[in-house]
């Protein structure tokens, strides 16, 4: 791994901070990826800005909490922090009901990595900011270990409904559904795709519509509120998905049951998450609850499946024909590989060779945020940072959000957090606690 010597303090220190969250900013070996990171510091913060952001509460916090954790005046830090808010680099959540604003810094993934080149206004200059992202996230494989080479993932693959087999239907449940996530959202806004933006001012961008990403519930409230993105009419936005379908895309949405905050339509040759797959052979996107299967008699082994398969888990096999010179092809898919996403099955709707049938066993998906935090941070040995923060509680109320979600944990994962943790109070906790969706 590589050291931070090449980079001013005051990102020293930031990428400390950010270390302490569910995806951090490695320091990279490879000269050229190293000189992406820098960049990338430079271009989203200003030393004043990576300063603040480094002092800042782990926890959304209110104005009064963050200017006295960062020790400025609070009608001089507001100023800063909207400008910051704007930049995509901090967060400020604003409650739907007391309207009262939290403020938290961005990660770099879902965070100020996406919102940088999410709308087109120029706050960033986007051809450099274009060449930092790519250098750093793909000139070698640390960023890609340090997101996607855990078992919980940012981002789950949703299903294509309109190929399901009949007999899979009365699985579906509604959190897999992308129609249903659009039709219940609180909010709803559309954004450029960051990654073929980025892929455009590379001049890698493929066909693929760019302003087709969603954002829904609180996400979509920052979004709008920010300039990230515009709301939209849920009908507006099933015919987006509808688009994204026919045009072949995966929708990869928010890995929670609950208020997930996005859907992004993605293409194999542009999106992060899927070059993390293709790249570097990581499991970046949890499955879904399905998969393709192949109807034999149907099938003319016409390749379209295999050509339309976003990450390469479908090849075609040469198949012996009784009294027949030539070989038959069949398509062989990668069952390790496959997320799941019914995109091979959309490419095949003309012969009807294909569908989606229920998994045998059904991928994990985390309730909520906090439990999907608590397993991302507890993967990468960092759960104390996210219930301590400078070795404060986080509260009563976090505190047992946090126990219900490790609650959840299989026996070997909680006694890895009671070791994390050192808590006597926290691992009686997890040991007596019964998970509420059991």
């Amino acid at each position: 791994m590589g050291h931070l010597g090449h980079l001013k303090v005051e990102y020293q220190d930031l990428i400390k901070r950010l270390d302490m969250g569910q995806v951090g900013l490695p320091v990279p070996d490879d000269e050229r990826a190293r000189e992406g990171l820098k960049d990338l510091l430079e271009i989203y913060y200003t030393p004043k800005e990576a300063t603040i952001a480094s002092k800042m509460p782990i926890k959304p916090s209110g104005l009064g909490a963050v200017a006295a954790r960062v020790g400025i005046e609070e009608k001089t830090l507001k100023p800063i922090l909207d400008t910051m808010c704007d930049k995509g680099i901090v967060m400020d959540l604003v409650n739907p009901k007391t309207k009262k604003v939290r403020y938290v810094v961005s990660p770099p993934v879902v965070g100020f990595f996406e919102f940088g080149l999410m709308r087109v206004r120029d706050m960033y200059p986007k051809k450099k900011l274009a060449e930092a992202l790519d250098a750093y996230a793909f000139g070698d494989p640390t960023f890609a270990n340090e997101v996607f080479s855990k078992d919980t993932t940012i981002g789950r693959a949703l299903a294509h409904e309109e190929q399901m087999a009949a007999e899979a239907l009365p699985d579906v449940l509604d959190w897999d559904r992308a129609t249903t996530l659009i039709q219940e959202s609180s909010a709803l806004c559309v954004s450029n795709c960051y990654c073929r933006h980025k892929a455009e001012h590379l001049g890698k961008d493929c066909d693929a519509p760019k302003e087709i990403c969603l954002s829904i519930n609180g996400g979509a409230r920052f979004v709008e509120h920010r300039g990230f993105g515009r709301p939209i009419e849920k009908s507006h936005g099933l015919e987006l998905l509808h688009q994204a379908k026919e045009a072949g895309l995966v929708q990869i949405a928010d890995n929670v049951k609950e208020n997930p905050i996005y859907i992004c339509n993605c293409c194999g040759c542009c999106c992060g998450q899927l070059r993390a797959i293709n790249d570097f052979d990581l499991k970046a996107v949890k499955p879904s609850a399905y998969e393709p299967e192949v109807d034999e008699d149907k099938c003319v082994g016409c390749s379209r499946c295999s050509r339309a398969c976003p990450i390469t888990a479908i090849t075609m096999e040469a198949r012996r024909q009784k009294a027949e010179r030539k070989n038959d092809m069949r398509p062989k898919i990668d069952e390790d590989r496959c997320i799941g996403c019914g995109v091979c099955a959309q490419a095949c709707n003309k012969k009807n060779a294909m569908k989606m049938v229920t998994r045998q066993e059904r991928p994990h998906v985390p309730q909520n945020v906090i439990e999907r935090s608590v397993r991302m941070s507890l993967e990468r040995g960092r759960l104390a940072h996210l219930v301590f923060d400078e070795g404060s509680s986080r509260g009563a109320h976090f505190l047992n959000r946090v126990v219900q979600a490790l609650g959840r944990l299989p026996v070997t994962d909680k006694i890895l957090a009671s070791e994390q943790l050192q808590s006597r109070f926290i691992a009686q906790a997890i040991a007596t606690v019964r998970d509420p969706s059991a």
